[in-house]
């Protein structure tokens, strides 16, 4: 796995990961079982011989669920496998993904799952009495779709990330965030098909010179339609040059 599938199969493990834990944990000491299933894998991993049956035989754990995430992940379609906020919210197809997701939904994701899956989550009594593999498996299903389906955090959470201006590189004066795509064009940006919705709240952390210079240097809608990343504006001469000179400018302390 590469890039975006890779990562997401992280957040899936971690997914199922817990109520798998939470089982575990529950469970009284004694002679696990053996899986079932046919012990064929689609990664690396091998399934365990036995599940812990306290909860700090974690390594164990930790191979099974290496193990079950790995069955269950690679069996999605691969458009689930790499899928992103940006993608989810600009593409309809795509939104049938929405948690929580609809019966027929997440009955067509379940019903093409290995059997080895079931096979595995009975013998190792993962799999609640009464409980179908679809009731126990959807839930995980929606928790991994709510985490990649949630809008970035607001531009005020990102302040802790910055220690300079992005543009001129000072750390030694306040920093303002700055609207790439200015907001009184948001409508017009979405509109004219210049930015997706889930864009217009990129930021740049910079310097109020530097802010009030890039403000100079172009309108709200040219900012909007080419000067909308920080290296799209240190691309231009002038802001480049302007960067130069202001990162000479010091004060001395108040």
């Amino acid at each position: 796995m590469e890039g975006a599938e890779s990562f997401n199969f992280k957040l899936f493990r971690d997914c199922f990961a817990s109520p798998l834990i939470e089982k575990s944990a529950q469970q009284p000491p004694g002679k696990s079982k053996k899986a079932r299933g046919n012990g064929k894998m689609k990664s690396t991993s091998t399934p365990p011989t036995s599940l812990p049956q306290e909860p700090n035989d974690a390594e164990e754990l930790a191979e099974f669920i290496d193990y079950i995430t790995s069955e269950f992940f690679t069996s999605l379609p691969a458009s689930l496998r790499t899928l992103n906020y940006t993608e989810w919210l600009n593409d309809s197809a795509l939104q049938i993904y929405t948690p929580p997701l609809k019966s027929q939904v997440s009955s067509s994701l379940l019903n093409v799952l290995p059997p080895s899956i079931n096979d595995s989550l009975v013998s190792y009594n993962f799999l609640p009495p009464h409980t179908t593999l679809e009731e126990f498996l959807t839930p995980v299903l929606n928790a991994y779709l709510t985490t990649l389906t949630t809008p970035p955090p607001p531009p005020s959470m990102s302040r802790n990330l910055a220690t300079e201006c992005e543009i001129c590189s000072r750390s030694w004066i306040p920093l303002t965030y700055h609207h790439l795509i200015p907001k009184d064009v948001h409508t017009k940006a979405v509109k004219r098909g210049w930015h997706h919705e889930d864009q217009l709240q990129n930021v740049a952390w910079i310097c109020r010179a530097c802010h009030s210079f890039v403000h100079r240097i172009a309108s709200n809608d040219e900012l909007a339609r080419e000067w909308y990343t920080i290296e799209r504006l240190l691309g231009r001469e002038d802001v480049r040059a302007f960067a130069v000179w202001v990162g000479r400018v010091r004060w001395k302390a108040s």
